[in-house]
């Protein structure tokens, strides 16, 4: 007799093979919902919706440390991102350096997220800029954000001001209340997200790195690490009734991530055969963009949980059996 599990991620093409039917986990049936990752992760926290989803990483460490363990994770991660290479500031804002930030009003759709939780990160280790140097600027509401459904409190020390509901991070920036962003969704509004102006392209708005992708570069080949976001979760009580079922999703993942790589490298080698990608492009892009596990993604995750205790949003370090389940630690 099989599952059948409510399961729901934001769809990209890593997990186009669940959504479509070509994989599934033996014996489970999947009743998949895609979703905006800002909604399902409120909805997955303040109430729990659905029985296997994904969940920012940020969040999953900080309900565990603060003792809600209805979910314990997975080692699959949807998404990386060099997160403080989204850094937005204005051009009027005398910030030309990540060191100019100290002072300044930064705004933040919601400050436990784990894309903020990278960005302070890396401007703590690699350009000396602690949190409580900012003033910030929150655009998510406690009725629906993270911290709402986890019981977030500022940091002992960090300025951490809410954005009112009549305004968002685009107009206020506009506006010169704030003289940047730590990150930015101007893809239109959501039940979480109020911002719509494309900051971006917006001529009093510039990067605070001028070359994005060279600090990408430059951090890559220092740290080696390409920064994770996303890692799914798993009700406990279907593991605990269902130990099988963890390993059957997480390898479930792994065929679905295996199948988007096929399909990459497909296209990767139409555009070598058509002249249009040069040698160099060919051997970057034959490196895997994704793969999950622990054993390829440990740097990463024990990092955010290093800059998580730093950052005050959990207690202490937790330790990977407390956030993963015990048969995929291996993985």
């Amino acid at each position: 007799m099989n599952l059948q599990l409510s399961f729901a991620m934001s769809p990209n093409p890593r997990n186009r093979a669940i959504f479509d039917g070509r994989v599934s986990p033996d014996g489970i049936d999947f009743v998949c919902t895609p979703i905006a990752a800002s909604e399902l992760f409120w909805r997955q926290l303040r109430f729990g919706d659905f029985d296997v989803s994904e969940m920012s990483v940020s969040s999953l460490l900080i309900a565990l440390a603060n003792g809600d363990t209805r979910y314990i994770g997975l080692p699959v991660f949807t998404t990386h991102r060099f997160f403080h290479n989204m850094i937005l500031v204005r051009r009027d804002a005398g910030i030309d350096k990540p060191e100019d930030l100290r002072g300044k009003r930064i705004g933040v759709p919601e400050y436990q997220q784990t894309a903020a939780l990278w960005g302070r990160g890396v401007l703590k280790h690699e350009f000396g800029v602690e949190q409580s140097d900012i003033e910030w600027w929150m655009e998510r509401t406690p009725e629906h954000s993270h911290g709402g459904a986890t019981g977030f409190k500022p940091p002992p020390g960090t300025t951490i001001n809410q954005i009112p509901g009549d305004k968002n991070i685009g107009s206020m920036m506009l506006a010169n209340e704030l003289d940047g962003t730590l990150l930015h969704f101007g893809g239109g509004r959501t039940l979480i997200d109020r911002t719509t102006i494309d900051l971006p392209n917006h001529p009093d708005v510039k990067t605070l790195f001028p070359d994005p992708v060279a600090e990408g570069v430059r951090y890559y080949e220092k740290t080696g690490m390409f920064p994770i976001n996303h890692a799914m979760i798993i009700r406990r009580s279907i593991v605990e009734k269902n130990p099988w079922a963890a390993l059957n999703i997480y390898k479930a993942m792994v065929r679905a991530n295996d199948i988007a790589n096929t399909e990459r490298m497909e296209h990767v080698l139409y555009y070598r055969q058509a002249g249009l990608l040069s040698a160099d492009g060919e051997k970057a892009l034959n490196e895997p963009l994704i793969e999950h596990g622990l054993k390829a993604n440990l740097k990463e995750i024990e990092a955010a949980i290093q800059y998580s205790a730093e950052q005050s949003l959990t207690p202490r370090q937790l330790k990977l059996e407390e956030v993963f389940y015990a048969s995929t630690l291996d993985e």
